[in-house]
């Protein structure tokens, strides 16, 4: 009898140090997002990224796992906003004039916010291993519309003499050769005008962080907006309703459980 609970005591001396140092190990492998094997049911992110109307835009994710391979998400993001016919130019008749866009009526900024779901196509396999993942966004677009003010060569009553005024550019009265350049961009921000919209999105990414429990990754998509009253943007061009714009988004972020 006394030999069996000799055996036992030692056994467990022996057995619950390995089991309490294979615990802290799964529990350090899980802190440090080692293990493949856990699902991490919440996430959140940021992003930088560029478009293809000629700037760039900041975004945040929100994102809960519904199964296994799909995640509820919310979005926002924040964008300016440029005409495909924008081009800046320097009026070569006056010395150190400023850039400014010919025919440009206002400066756009883009906010929106939309709810969507994304599927994991391929899941990793190993640290070293890409996920790729499928994604699509519905929501709203309000869109900021601030007028643009031009600095303008004007005649005085003396022929000799003239002045630059500060003015809101009237592209049926501004001549080319009378704009000195643009304004101040603050100037006209009290006149700024909203306009919303709904936009719809499709994008690919592509994950590759080391750590199970972090997120780095490289996204592409293609974004559509849709307005109800077209925003007047370059003078001398048709009024459109629809923009469609691709981008290209680096991503950073955590997950948790």
């Amino acid at each position: 009898m006394f030999k069996k609970f000799f055996i036992f005591i030692l056994i467990s001396s022996i057995s619950i140090p390995l089991f309490s140092q294979e615990l802290k190990d799964d529990l350090s492998r899980l802190q440090n997002g080692e293990d493949l094997n856990v699902l991490y049911r919440n996430e959140k992110s940021i992003g930088i990224f560029g478009h293809s109307a000629g700037g760039f835009g900041l975004a945040y994710r929100r994102g809960q796992h519904v199964t296994g391979k799909r995640k509820r998400m919310f979005e926002v993001e924040a964008q300016n906003f440029k005409h495909a016919k924008e081009v800046k130019i320097v009026n070569p008749y006056y010395e150190n004039a400023k850039g400014f866009v010919y025919g440009k009526l206002n400066s756009v900024f883009i906010i929106r916010g939309g709810v969507g779901q994304q599927n994991v196509m391929y899941q990793k396999s190993d640290k070293k291993s890409v996920e790729i993942r499928y994604s699509y966004f519905l929501g709203a677009t309000i869109a900021f519309a601030k007028p643009v003010y031009l600095e303008i060569i004007r005649p005085t009553s003396d022929p000799a003499l003239k002045v630059i005024s500060t003015e809101k550019y009237n592209p049926e009265s501004d001549m080319i050769t009378d704009i000195y350049g643009k304004a101040s961009f603050f100037k006209g921000f009290d006149q700024t005008k909203i306009y919303p919209a709904g936009y719809a999105k499709f994008a690919l990414s592509f994950e590759y962080a080391d750590r199970y429990n972090s997120i780095k990754a490289i996204e592409t998509g293609v974004v559509a907006d849709l307005y109800p009253k077209a925003i007047p943007i370059m003078a001398f061009s048709p009024k459109q309703q629809a923009y469609v714009t691709v981008y290209l988004k680096l991503i950073w972020g955590k997950k948790w459980f």
